[in-house]
């Protein structure tokens, strides 16, 4: 029985797959947000490189991979898929457990599939510096490598509470090349405003989004790079899914339920979206994408058009959406505290195309503990999220009395996140979850649209 199921590089896929030409109904556009109408190439070729621009409006279904792109891919891809069998073994769980680890990429995460091509298309345009925000540091650490390989400048907005908790997240990113700036700063005006209202803010994913924002809009060699929510990095990530759906039919296997992790939307879009293309076709499949209970936009919010950053600088965009002036309470999985999710992820769900769920980080991190004594890996706290739903899905299978076969997306390792690991050890890590009075007053900062 294969444990390690592995692709020849010369197997990898060639093109990246887009479900917008496939999807039953068109995705919302988003708006600008002056206008309120549609927003067009010219209203974003000032931050990003055209051919993103195309790639994030694109008609096309298969978007073929630079072979730059494709070379550089291969110091890690094709990515292993795993049969849990020790894991099995622990829960003994009568369902195929199967795992896709994308922390063997040199940033320990799935997040240099975006991040190389974005750096690529970026350099060919002439850019020399990219500005961008990160959560937990997987983003950023993903990006200052790749503009690392290309030659660019790198400068990162890292939200301060991770900037705090993850010390050796900002050591990876210095080591390739990359500035990183503890997010909200007195370095723009976006910052200072968040500053003015509370000096001892946390930061949060939308507030890094808008400092990176200005950053690229005011400096005419710079532009901006966004680690997931929007179109074309969901695009990027496709390879994830299209790559294990190979390695599942290499063991004449397929799976019943898909699992990911959600922040803004990236590794759970990609693992998902070449599955939710079978099921569009008639297969039967579950996707289930897993935030944190301290912000559960899928699952809580209110599916509407916000700003895609704290401040208002972003286009609008219709998403569930816990309100753009919403900050998290401080967690360890930094990578999953943003108010609002990808609008194409967003959009499959108000389809039914997949699901949603939502847990506290306790026994998110007992789940992730019971992984790693079984199957070795320690895993960020972000995948630990969907280590979780494995573990439910499989006690709903012994409940049912069924054999089902499940794929999760293990998005990146822990190696660094080990200060979360002490937390849950000591005793001090705590469960908090969204009150229903936190949750109506951000929601009434929502725009009128």
């Amino acid at each position: 029985m294969e444990v390690k199921i592995l692709l020849k590089e010369s197997e990898m896929p060639k093109e990246w797959y887009n479900i917008m030409p496939d999807l039953p109904s068109p995705l919302p556009p988003p708006l600008h947000p002056g206008t309120k109408k549609p927003v067009g190439p010219d209203d974003l070729k000032a931050i990003f490189p055209m051919a993103l621009i195309e790639q994030e409006m694109s008609p096309e279904r298969w978007i073929k991979i630079p072979e730059e792109v494709l070379k550089i891919y291969t110091l890690w891809r094709p990515s292993p898929v795993y049969r849990a069998l020790r894991l099995e073994e622990a829960l003994k769980s009568p369902a195929k457990i199967y795992y896709k680890y994308e922390g063997v990429s040199p940033a320990g995460s799935h997040k240099p599939n975006t991040a190389v091509p974005q750096a690529y298309y970026n350099k060919k345009e002439g850019i020399k510096r990219i500005a961008t925000e990160t959560g937990a540091g997987q983003w950023g650490s993903a990006l200052c490598f790749a503009t690392r390989l290309f030659g660019m400048e790198c400068t990162v907005y890292m939200v301060k509470v991770s900037y705090e908790q993850k010390p050796y997240r900002r050591s990876m990113m210095e080591t390739w090349g990359g500035k990183v700036i503890p997010s909200p700063s007195n370095l723009t005006n976006a910052g200072k405003q968040i500053l003015a209202g509370d000096p001892n803010s946390p930061g949060s994913l939308g507030i890094a989004i808008s400092e990176a924002v200005e950053d690229a809009a005011t400096h005419p060699d710079t532009n901006y790079s966004l680690g997931s929510v929007l179109n074309h990095v969901c695009l990027h990530q496709t390879i994830i899914g299209m790559e294990a759906k190979k390695q599942l039919a290499m063991v004449g296997d397929y799976p019943d339920v898909v699992i990911g992790c959600v922040g803004g939307g990236s590794n759970f879009a990609g693992m998902a979206i070449p599955f939710v293309q079978d099921k569009l076709a008639g297969k039967k499949v579950r996707c289930l994408g897993v935030e944190p209970a301290v912000c559960p936009s899928l699952t809580r919010g209110i599916y509407a058009y916000d700003f895609g950053d704290a401040v208002g600088l972003t286009p609008l965009l219709k998403m569930y959406t816990l309100g753009h002036s919403f900050v998290p309470p401080r967690i360890h999985a930094g990578g999953l505290r943003y108010h609002g999710d990808a609008p194409l992820l967003c959009h499959l769900l108000k389809l039914g195309l997949v699901e949603a769920k939502a847990y506290t980080q306790r026994p998110v991190f007992e789940a992730a503990v019971t992984f790693a004594r079984a199957e070795g890996i320690i895993m960020a706290p972000e995948s630990a999220h969907a280590c979780k739903a494995v573990f439910d899905e499989v006690e709903r299978c012994k409940q049912e009395g069924k054999k089902e076969t499940i794929l999760f997306n293990l998005s990146g390792h822990g190696l660094v996140d080990m200060a979360a690991y002490d937390d849950y050890f000591s005793g001090k890590m705590q469960d908090v979850a969204l009150s229903e009075s936190e949750l109506k007053k951000a929601m009434a900062d929502l725009p009128k649209v």
